[in-house]
């Protein structure tokens, strides 16, 4: 069998992981209250022209727009660079969607040396968050989120 060094240890597949991951996000804001779908679709552009992006979940009432990513340190302790690109990615999108959807930003909670992969990427990364984008972390295990911005 091939060994798969990017595999995330426990789960079946990345792709798994991430979708167990949105599955307790959805389960997280309907406790809130909130009723968010799959691939929810807005319109994104930097100027006149738009086009569809899908978000990992949505609501358009309220309006709310969130993506998740279950992300963890690397099995060395590193910080994983190319998911920070992700991350990144994903606070242009929230820039160019319309300004009325609240943005939330829902991430593992997931520590090395008593800091979160969400706290580091905020002091390394803080300021490519846009304004207005919360940024939560949630804790698997616990099943409790918190909002560090």
């Amino acid at each position: 069998m091939d060994n798969n060094n990017f595999q995330r240890i426990g789960s079946v597949s990345n792709t798994q992981a991430g979708n167990d991951f949105e599955a307790a996000a959805r389960t997280f804001f309907s406790q809130q209250g909130i009723s968010l779908v799959k691939n929810f679709s807005v319109p994104v552009g930097v100027g006149k022209a738009k086009k569809l992006h899908r978000f990992d979940l949505g609501s358009e009432n309220p309006p709310v727009l969130v993506e998740c990513k279950s992300h963890t340190w690397t099995q060395g302790g590193n910080m994983p660079s190319a998911k920070m690109t992700v991350w990144n990615e994903a606070m242009y999108y929230f820039h160019v969607a319309p300004a009325f959807y609240r943005k939330i930003f829902f991430v593992l909670k997931h520590s090395r040396r008593e800091q979160s992969l969400a706290s580091y990427y905020l002091k390394t990364h803080g300021h490519l968050v846009p304004e207005g984008v919360e940024l939560w972390e949630f804790d698997l295990e616990a099943g409790s989120g918190q909002q560090l911005r």
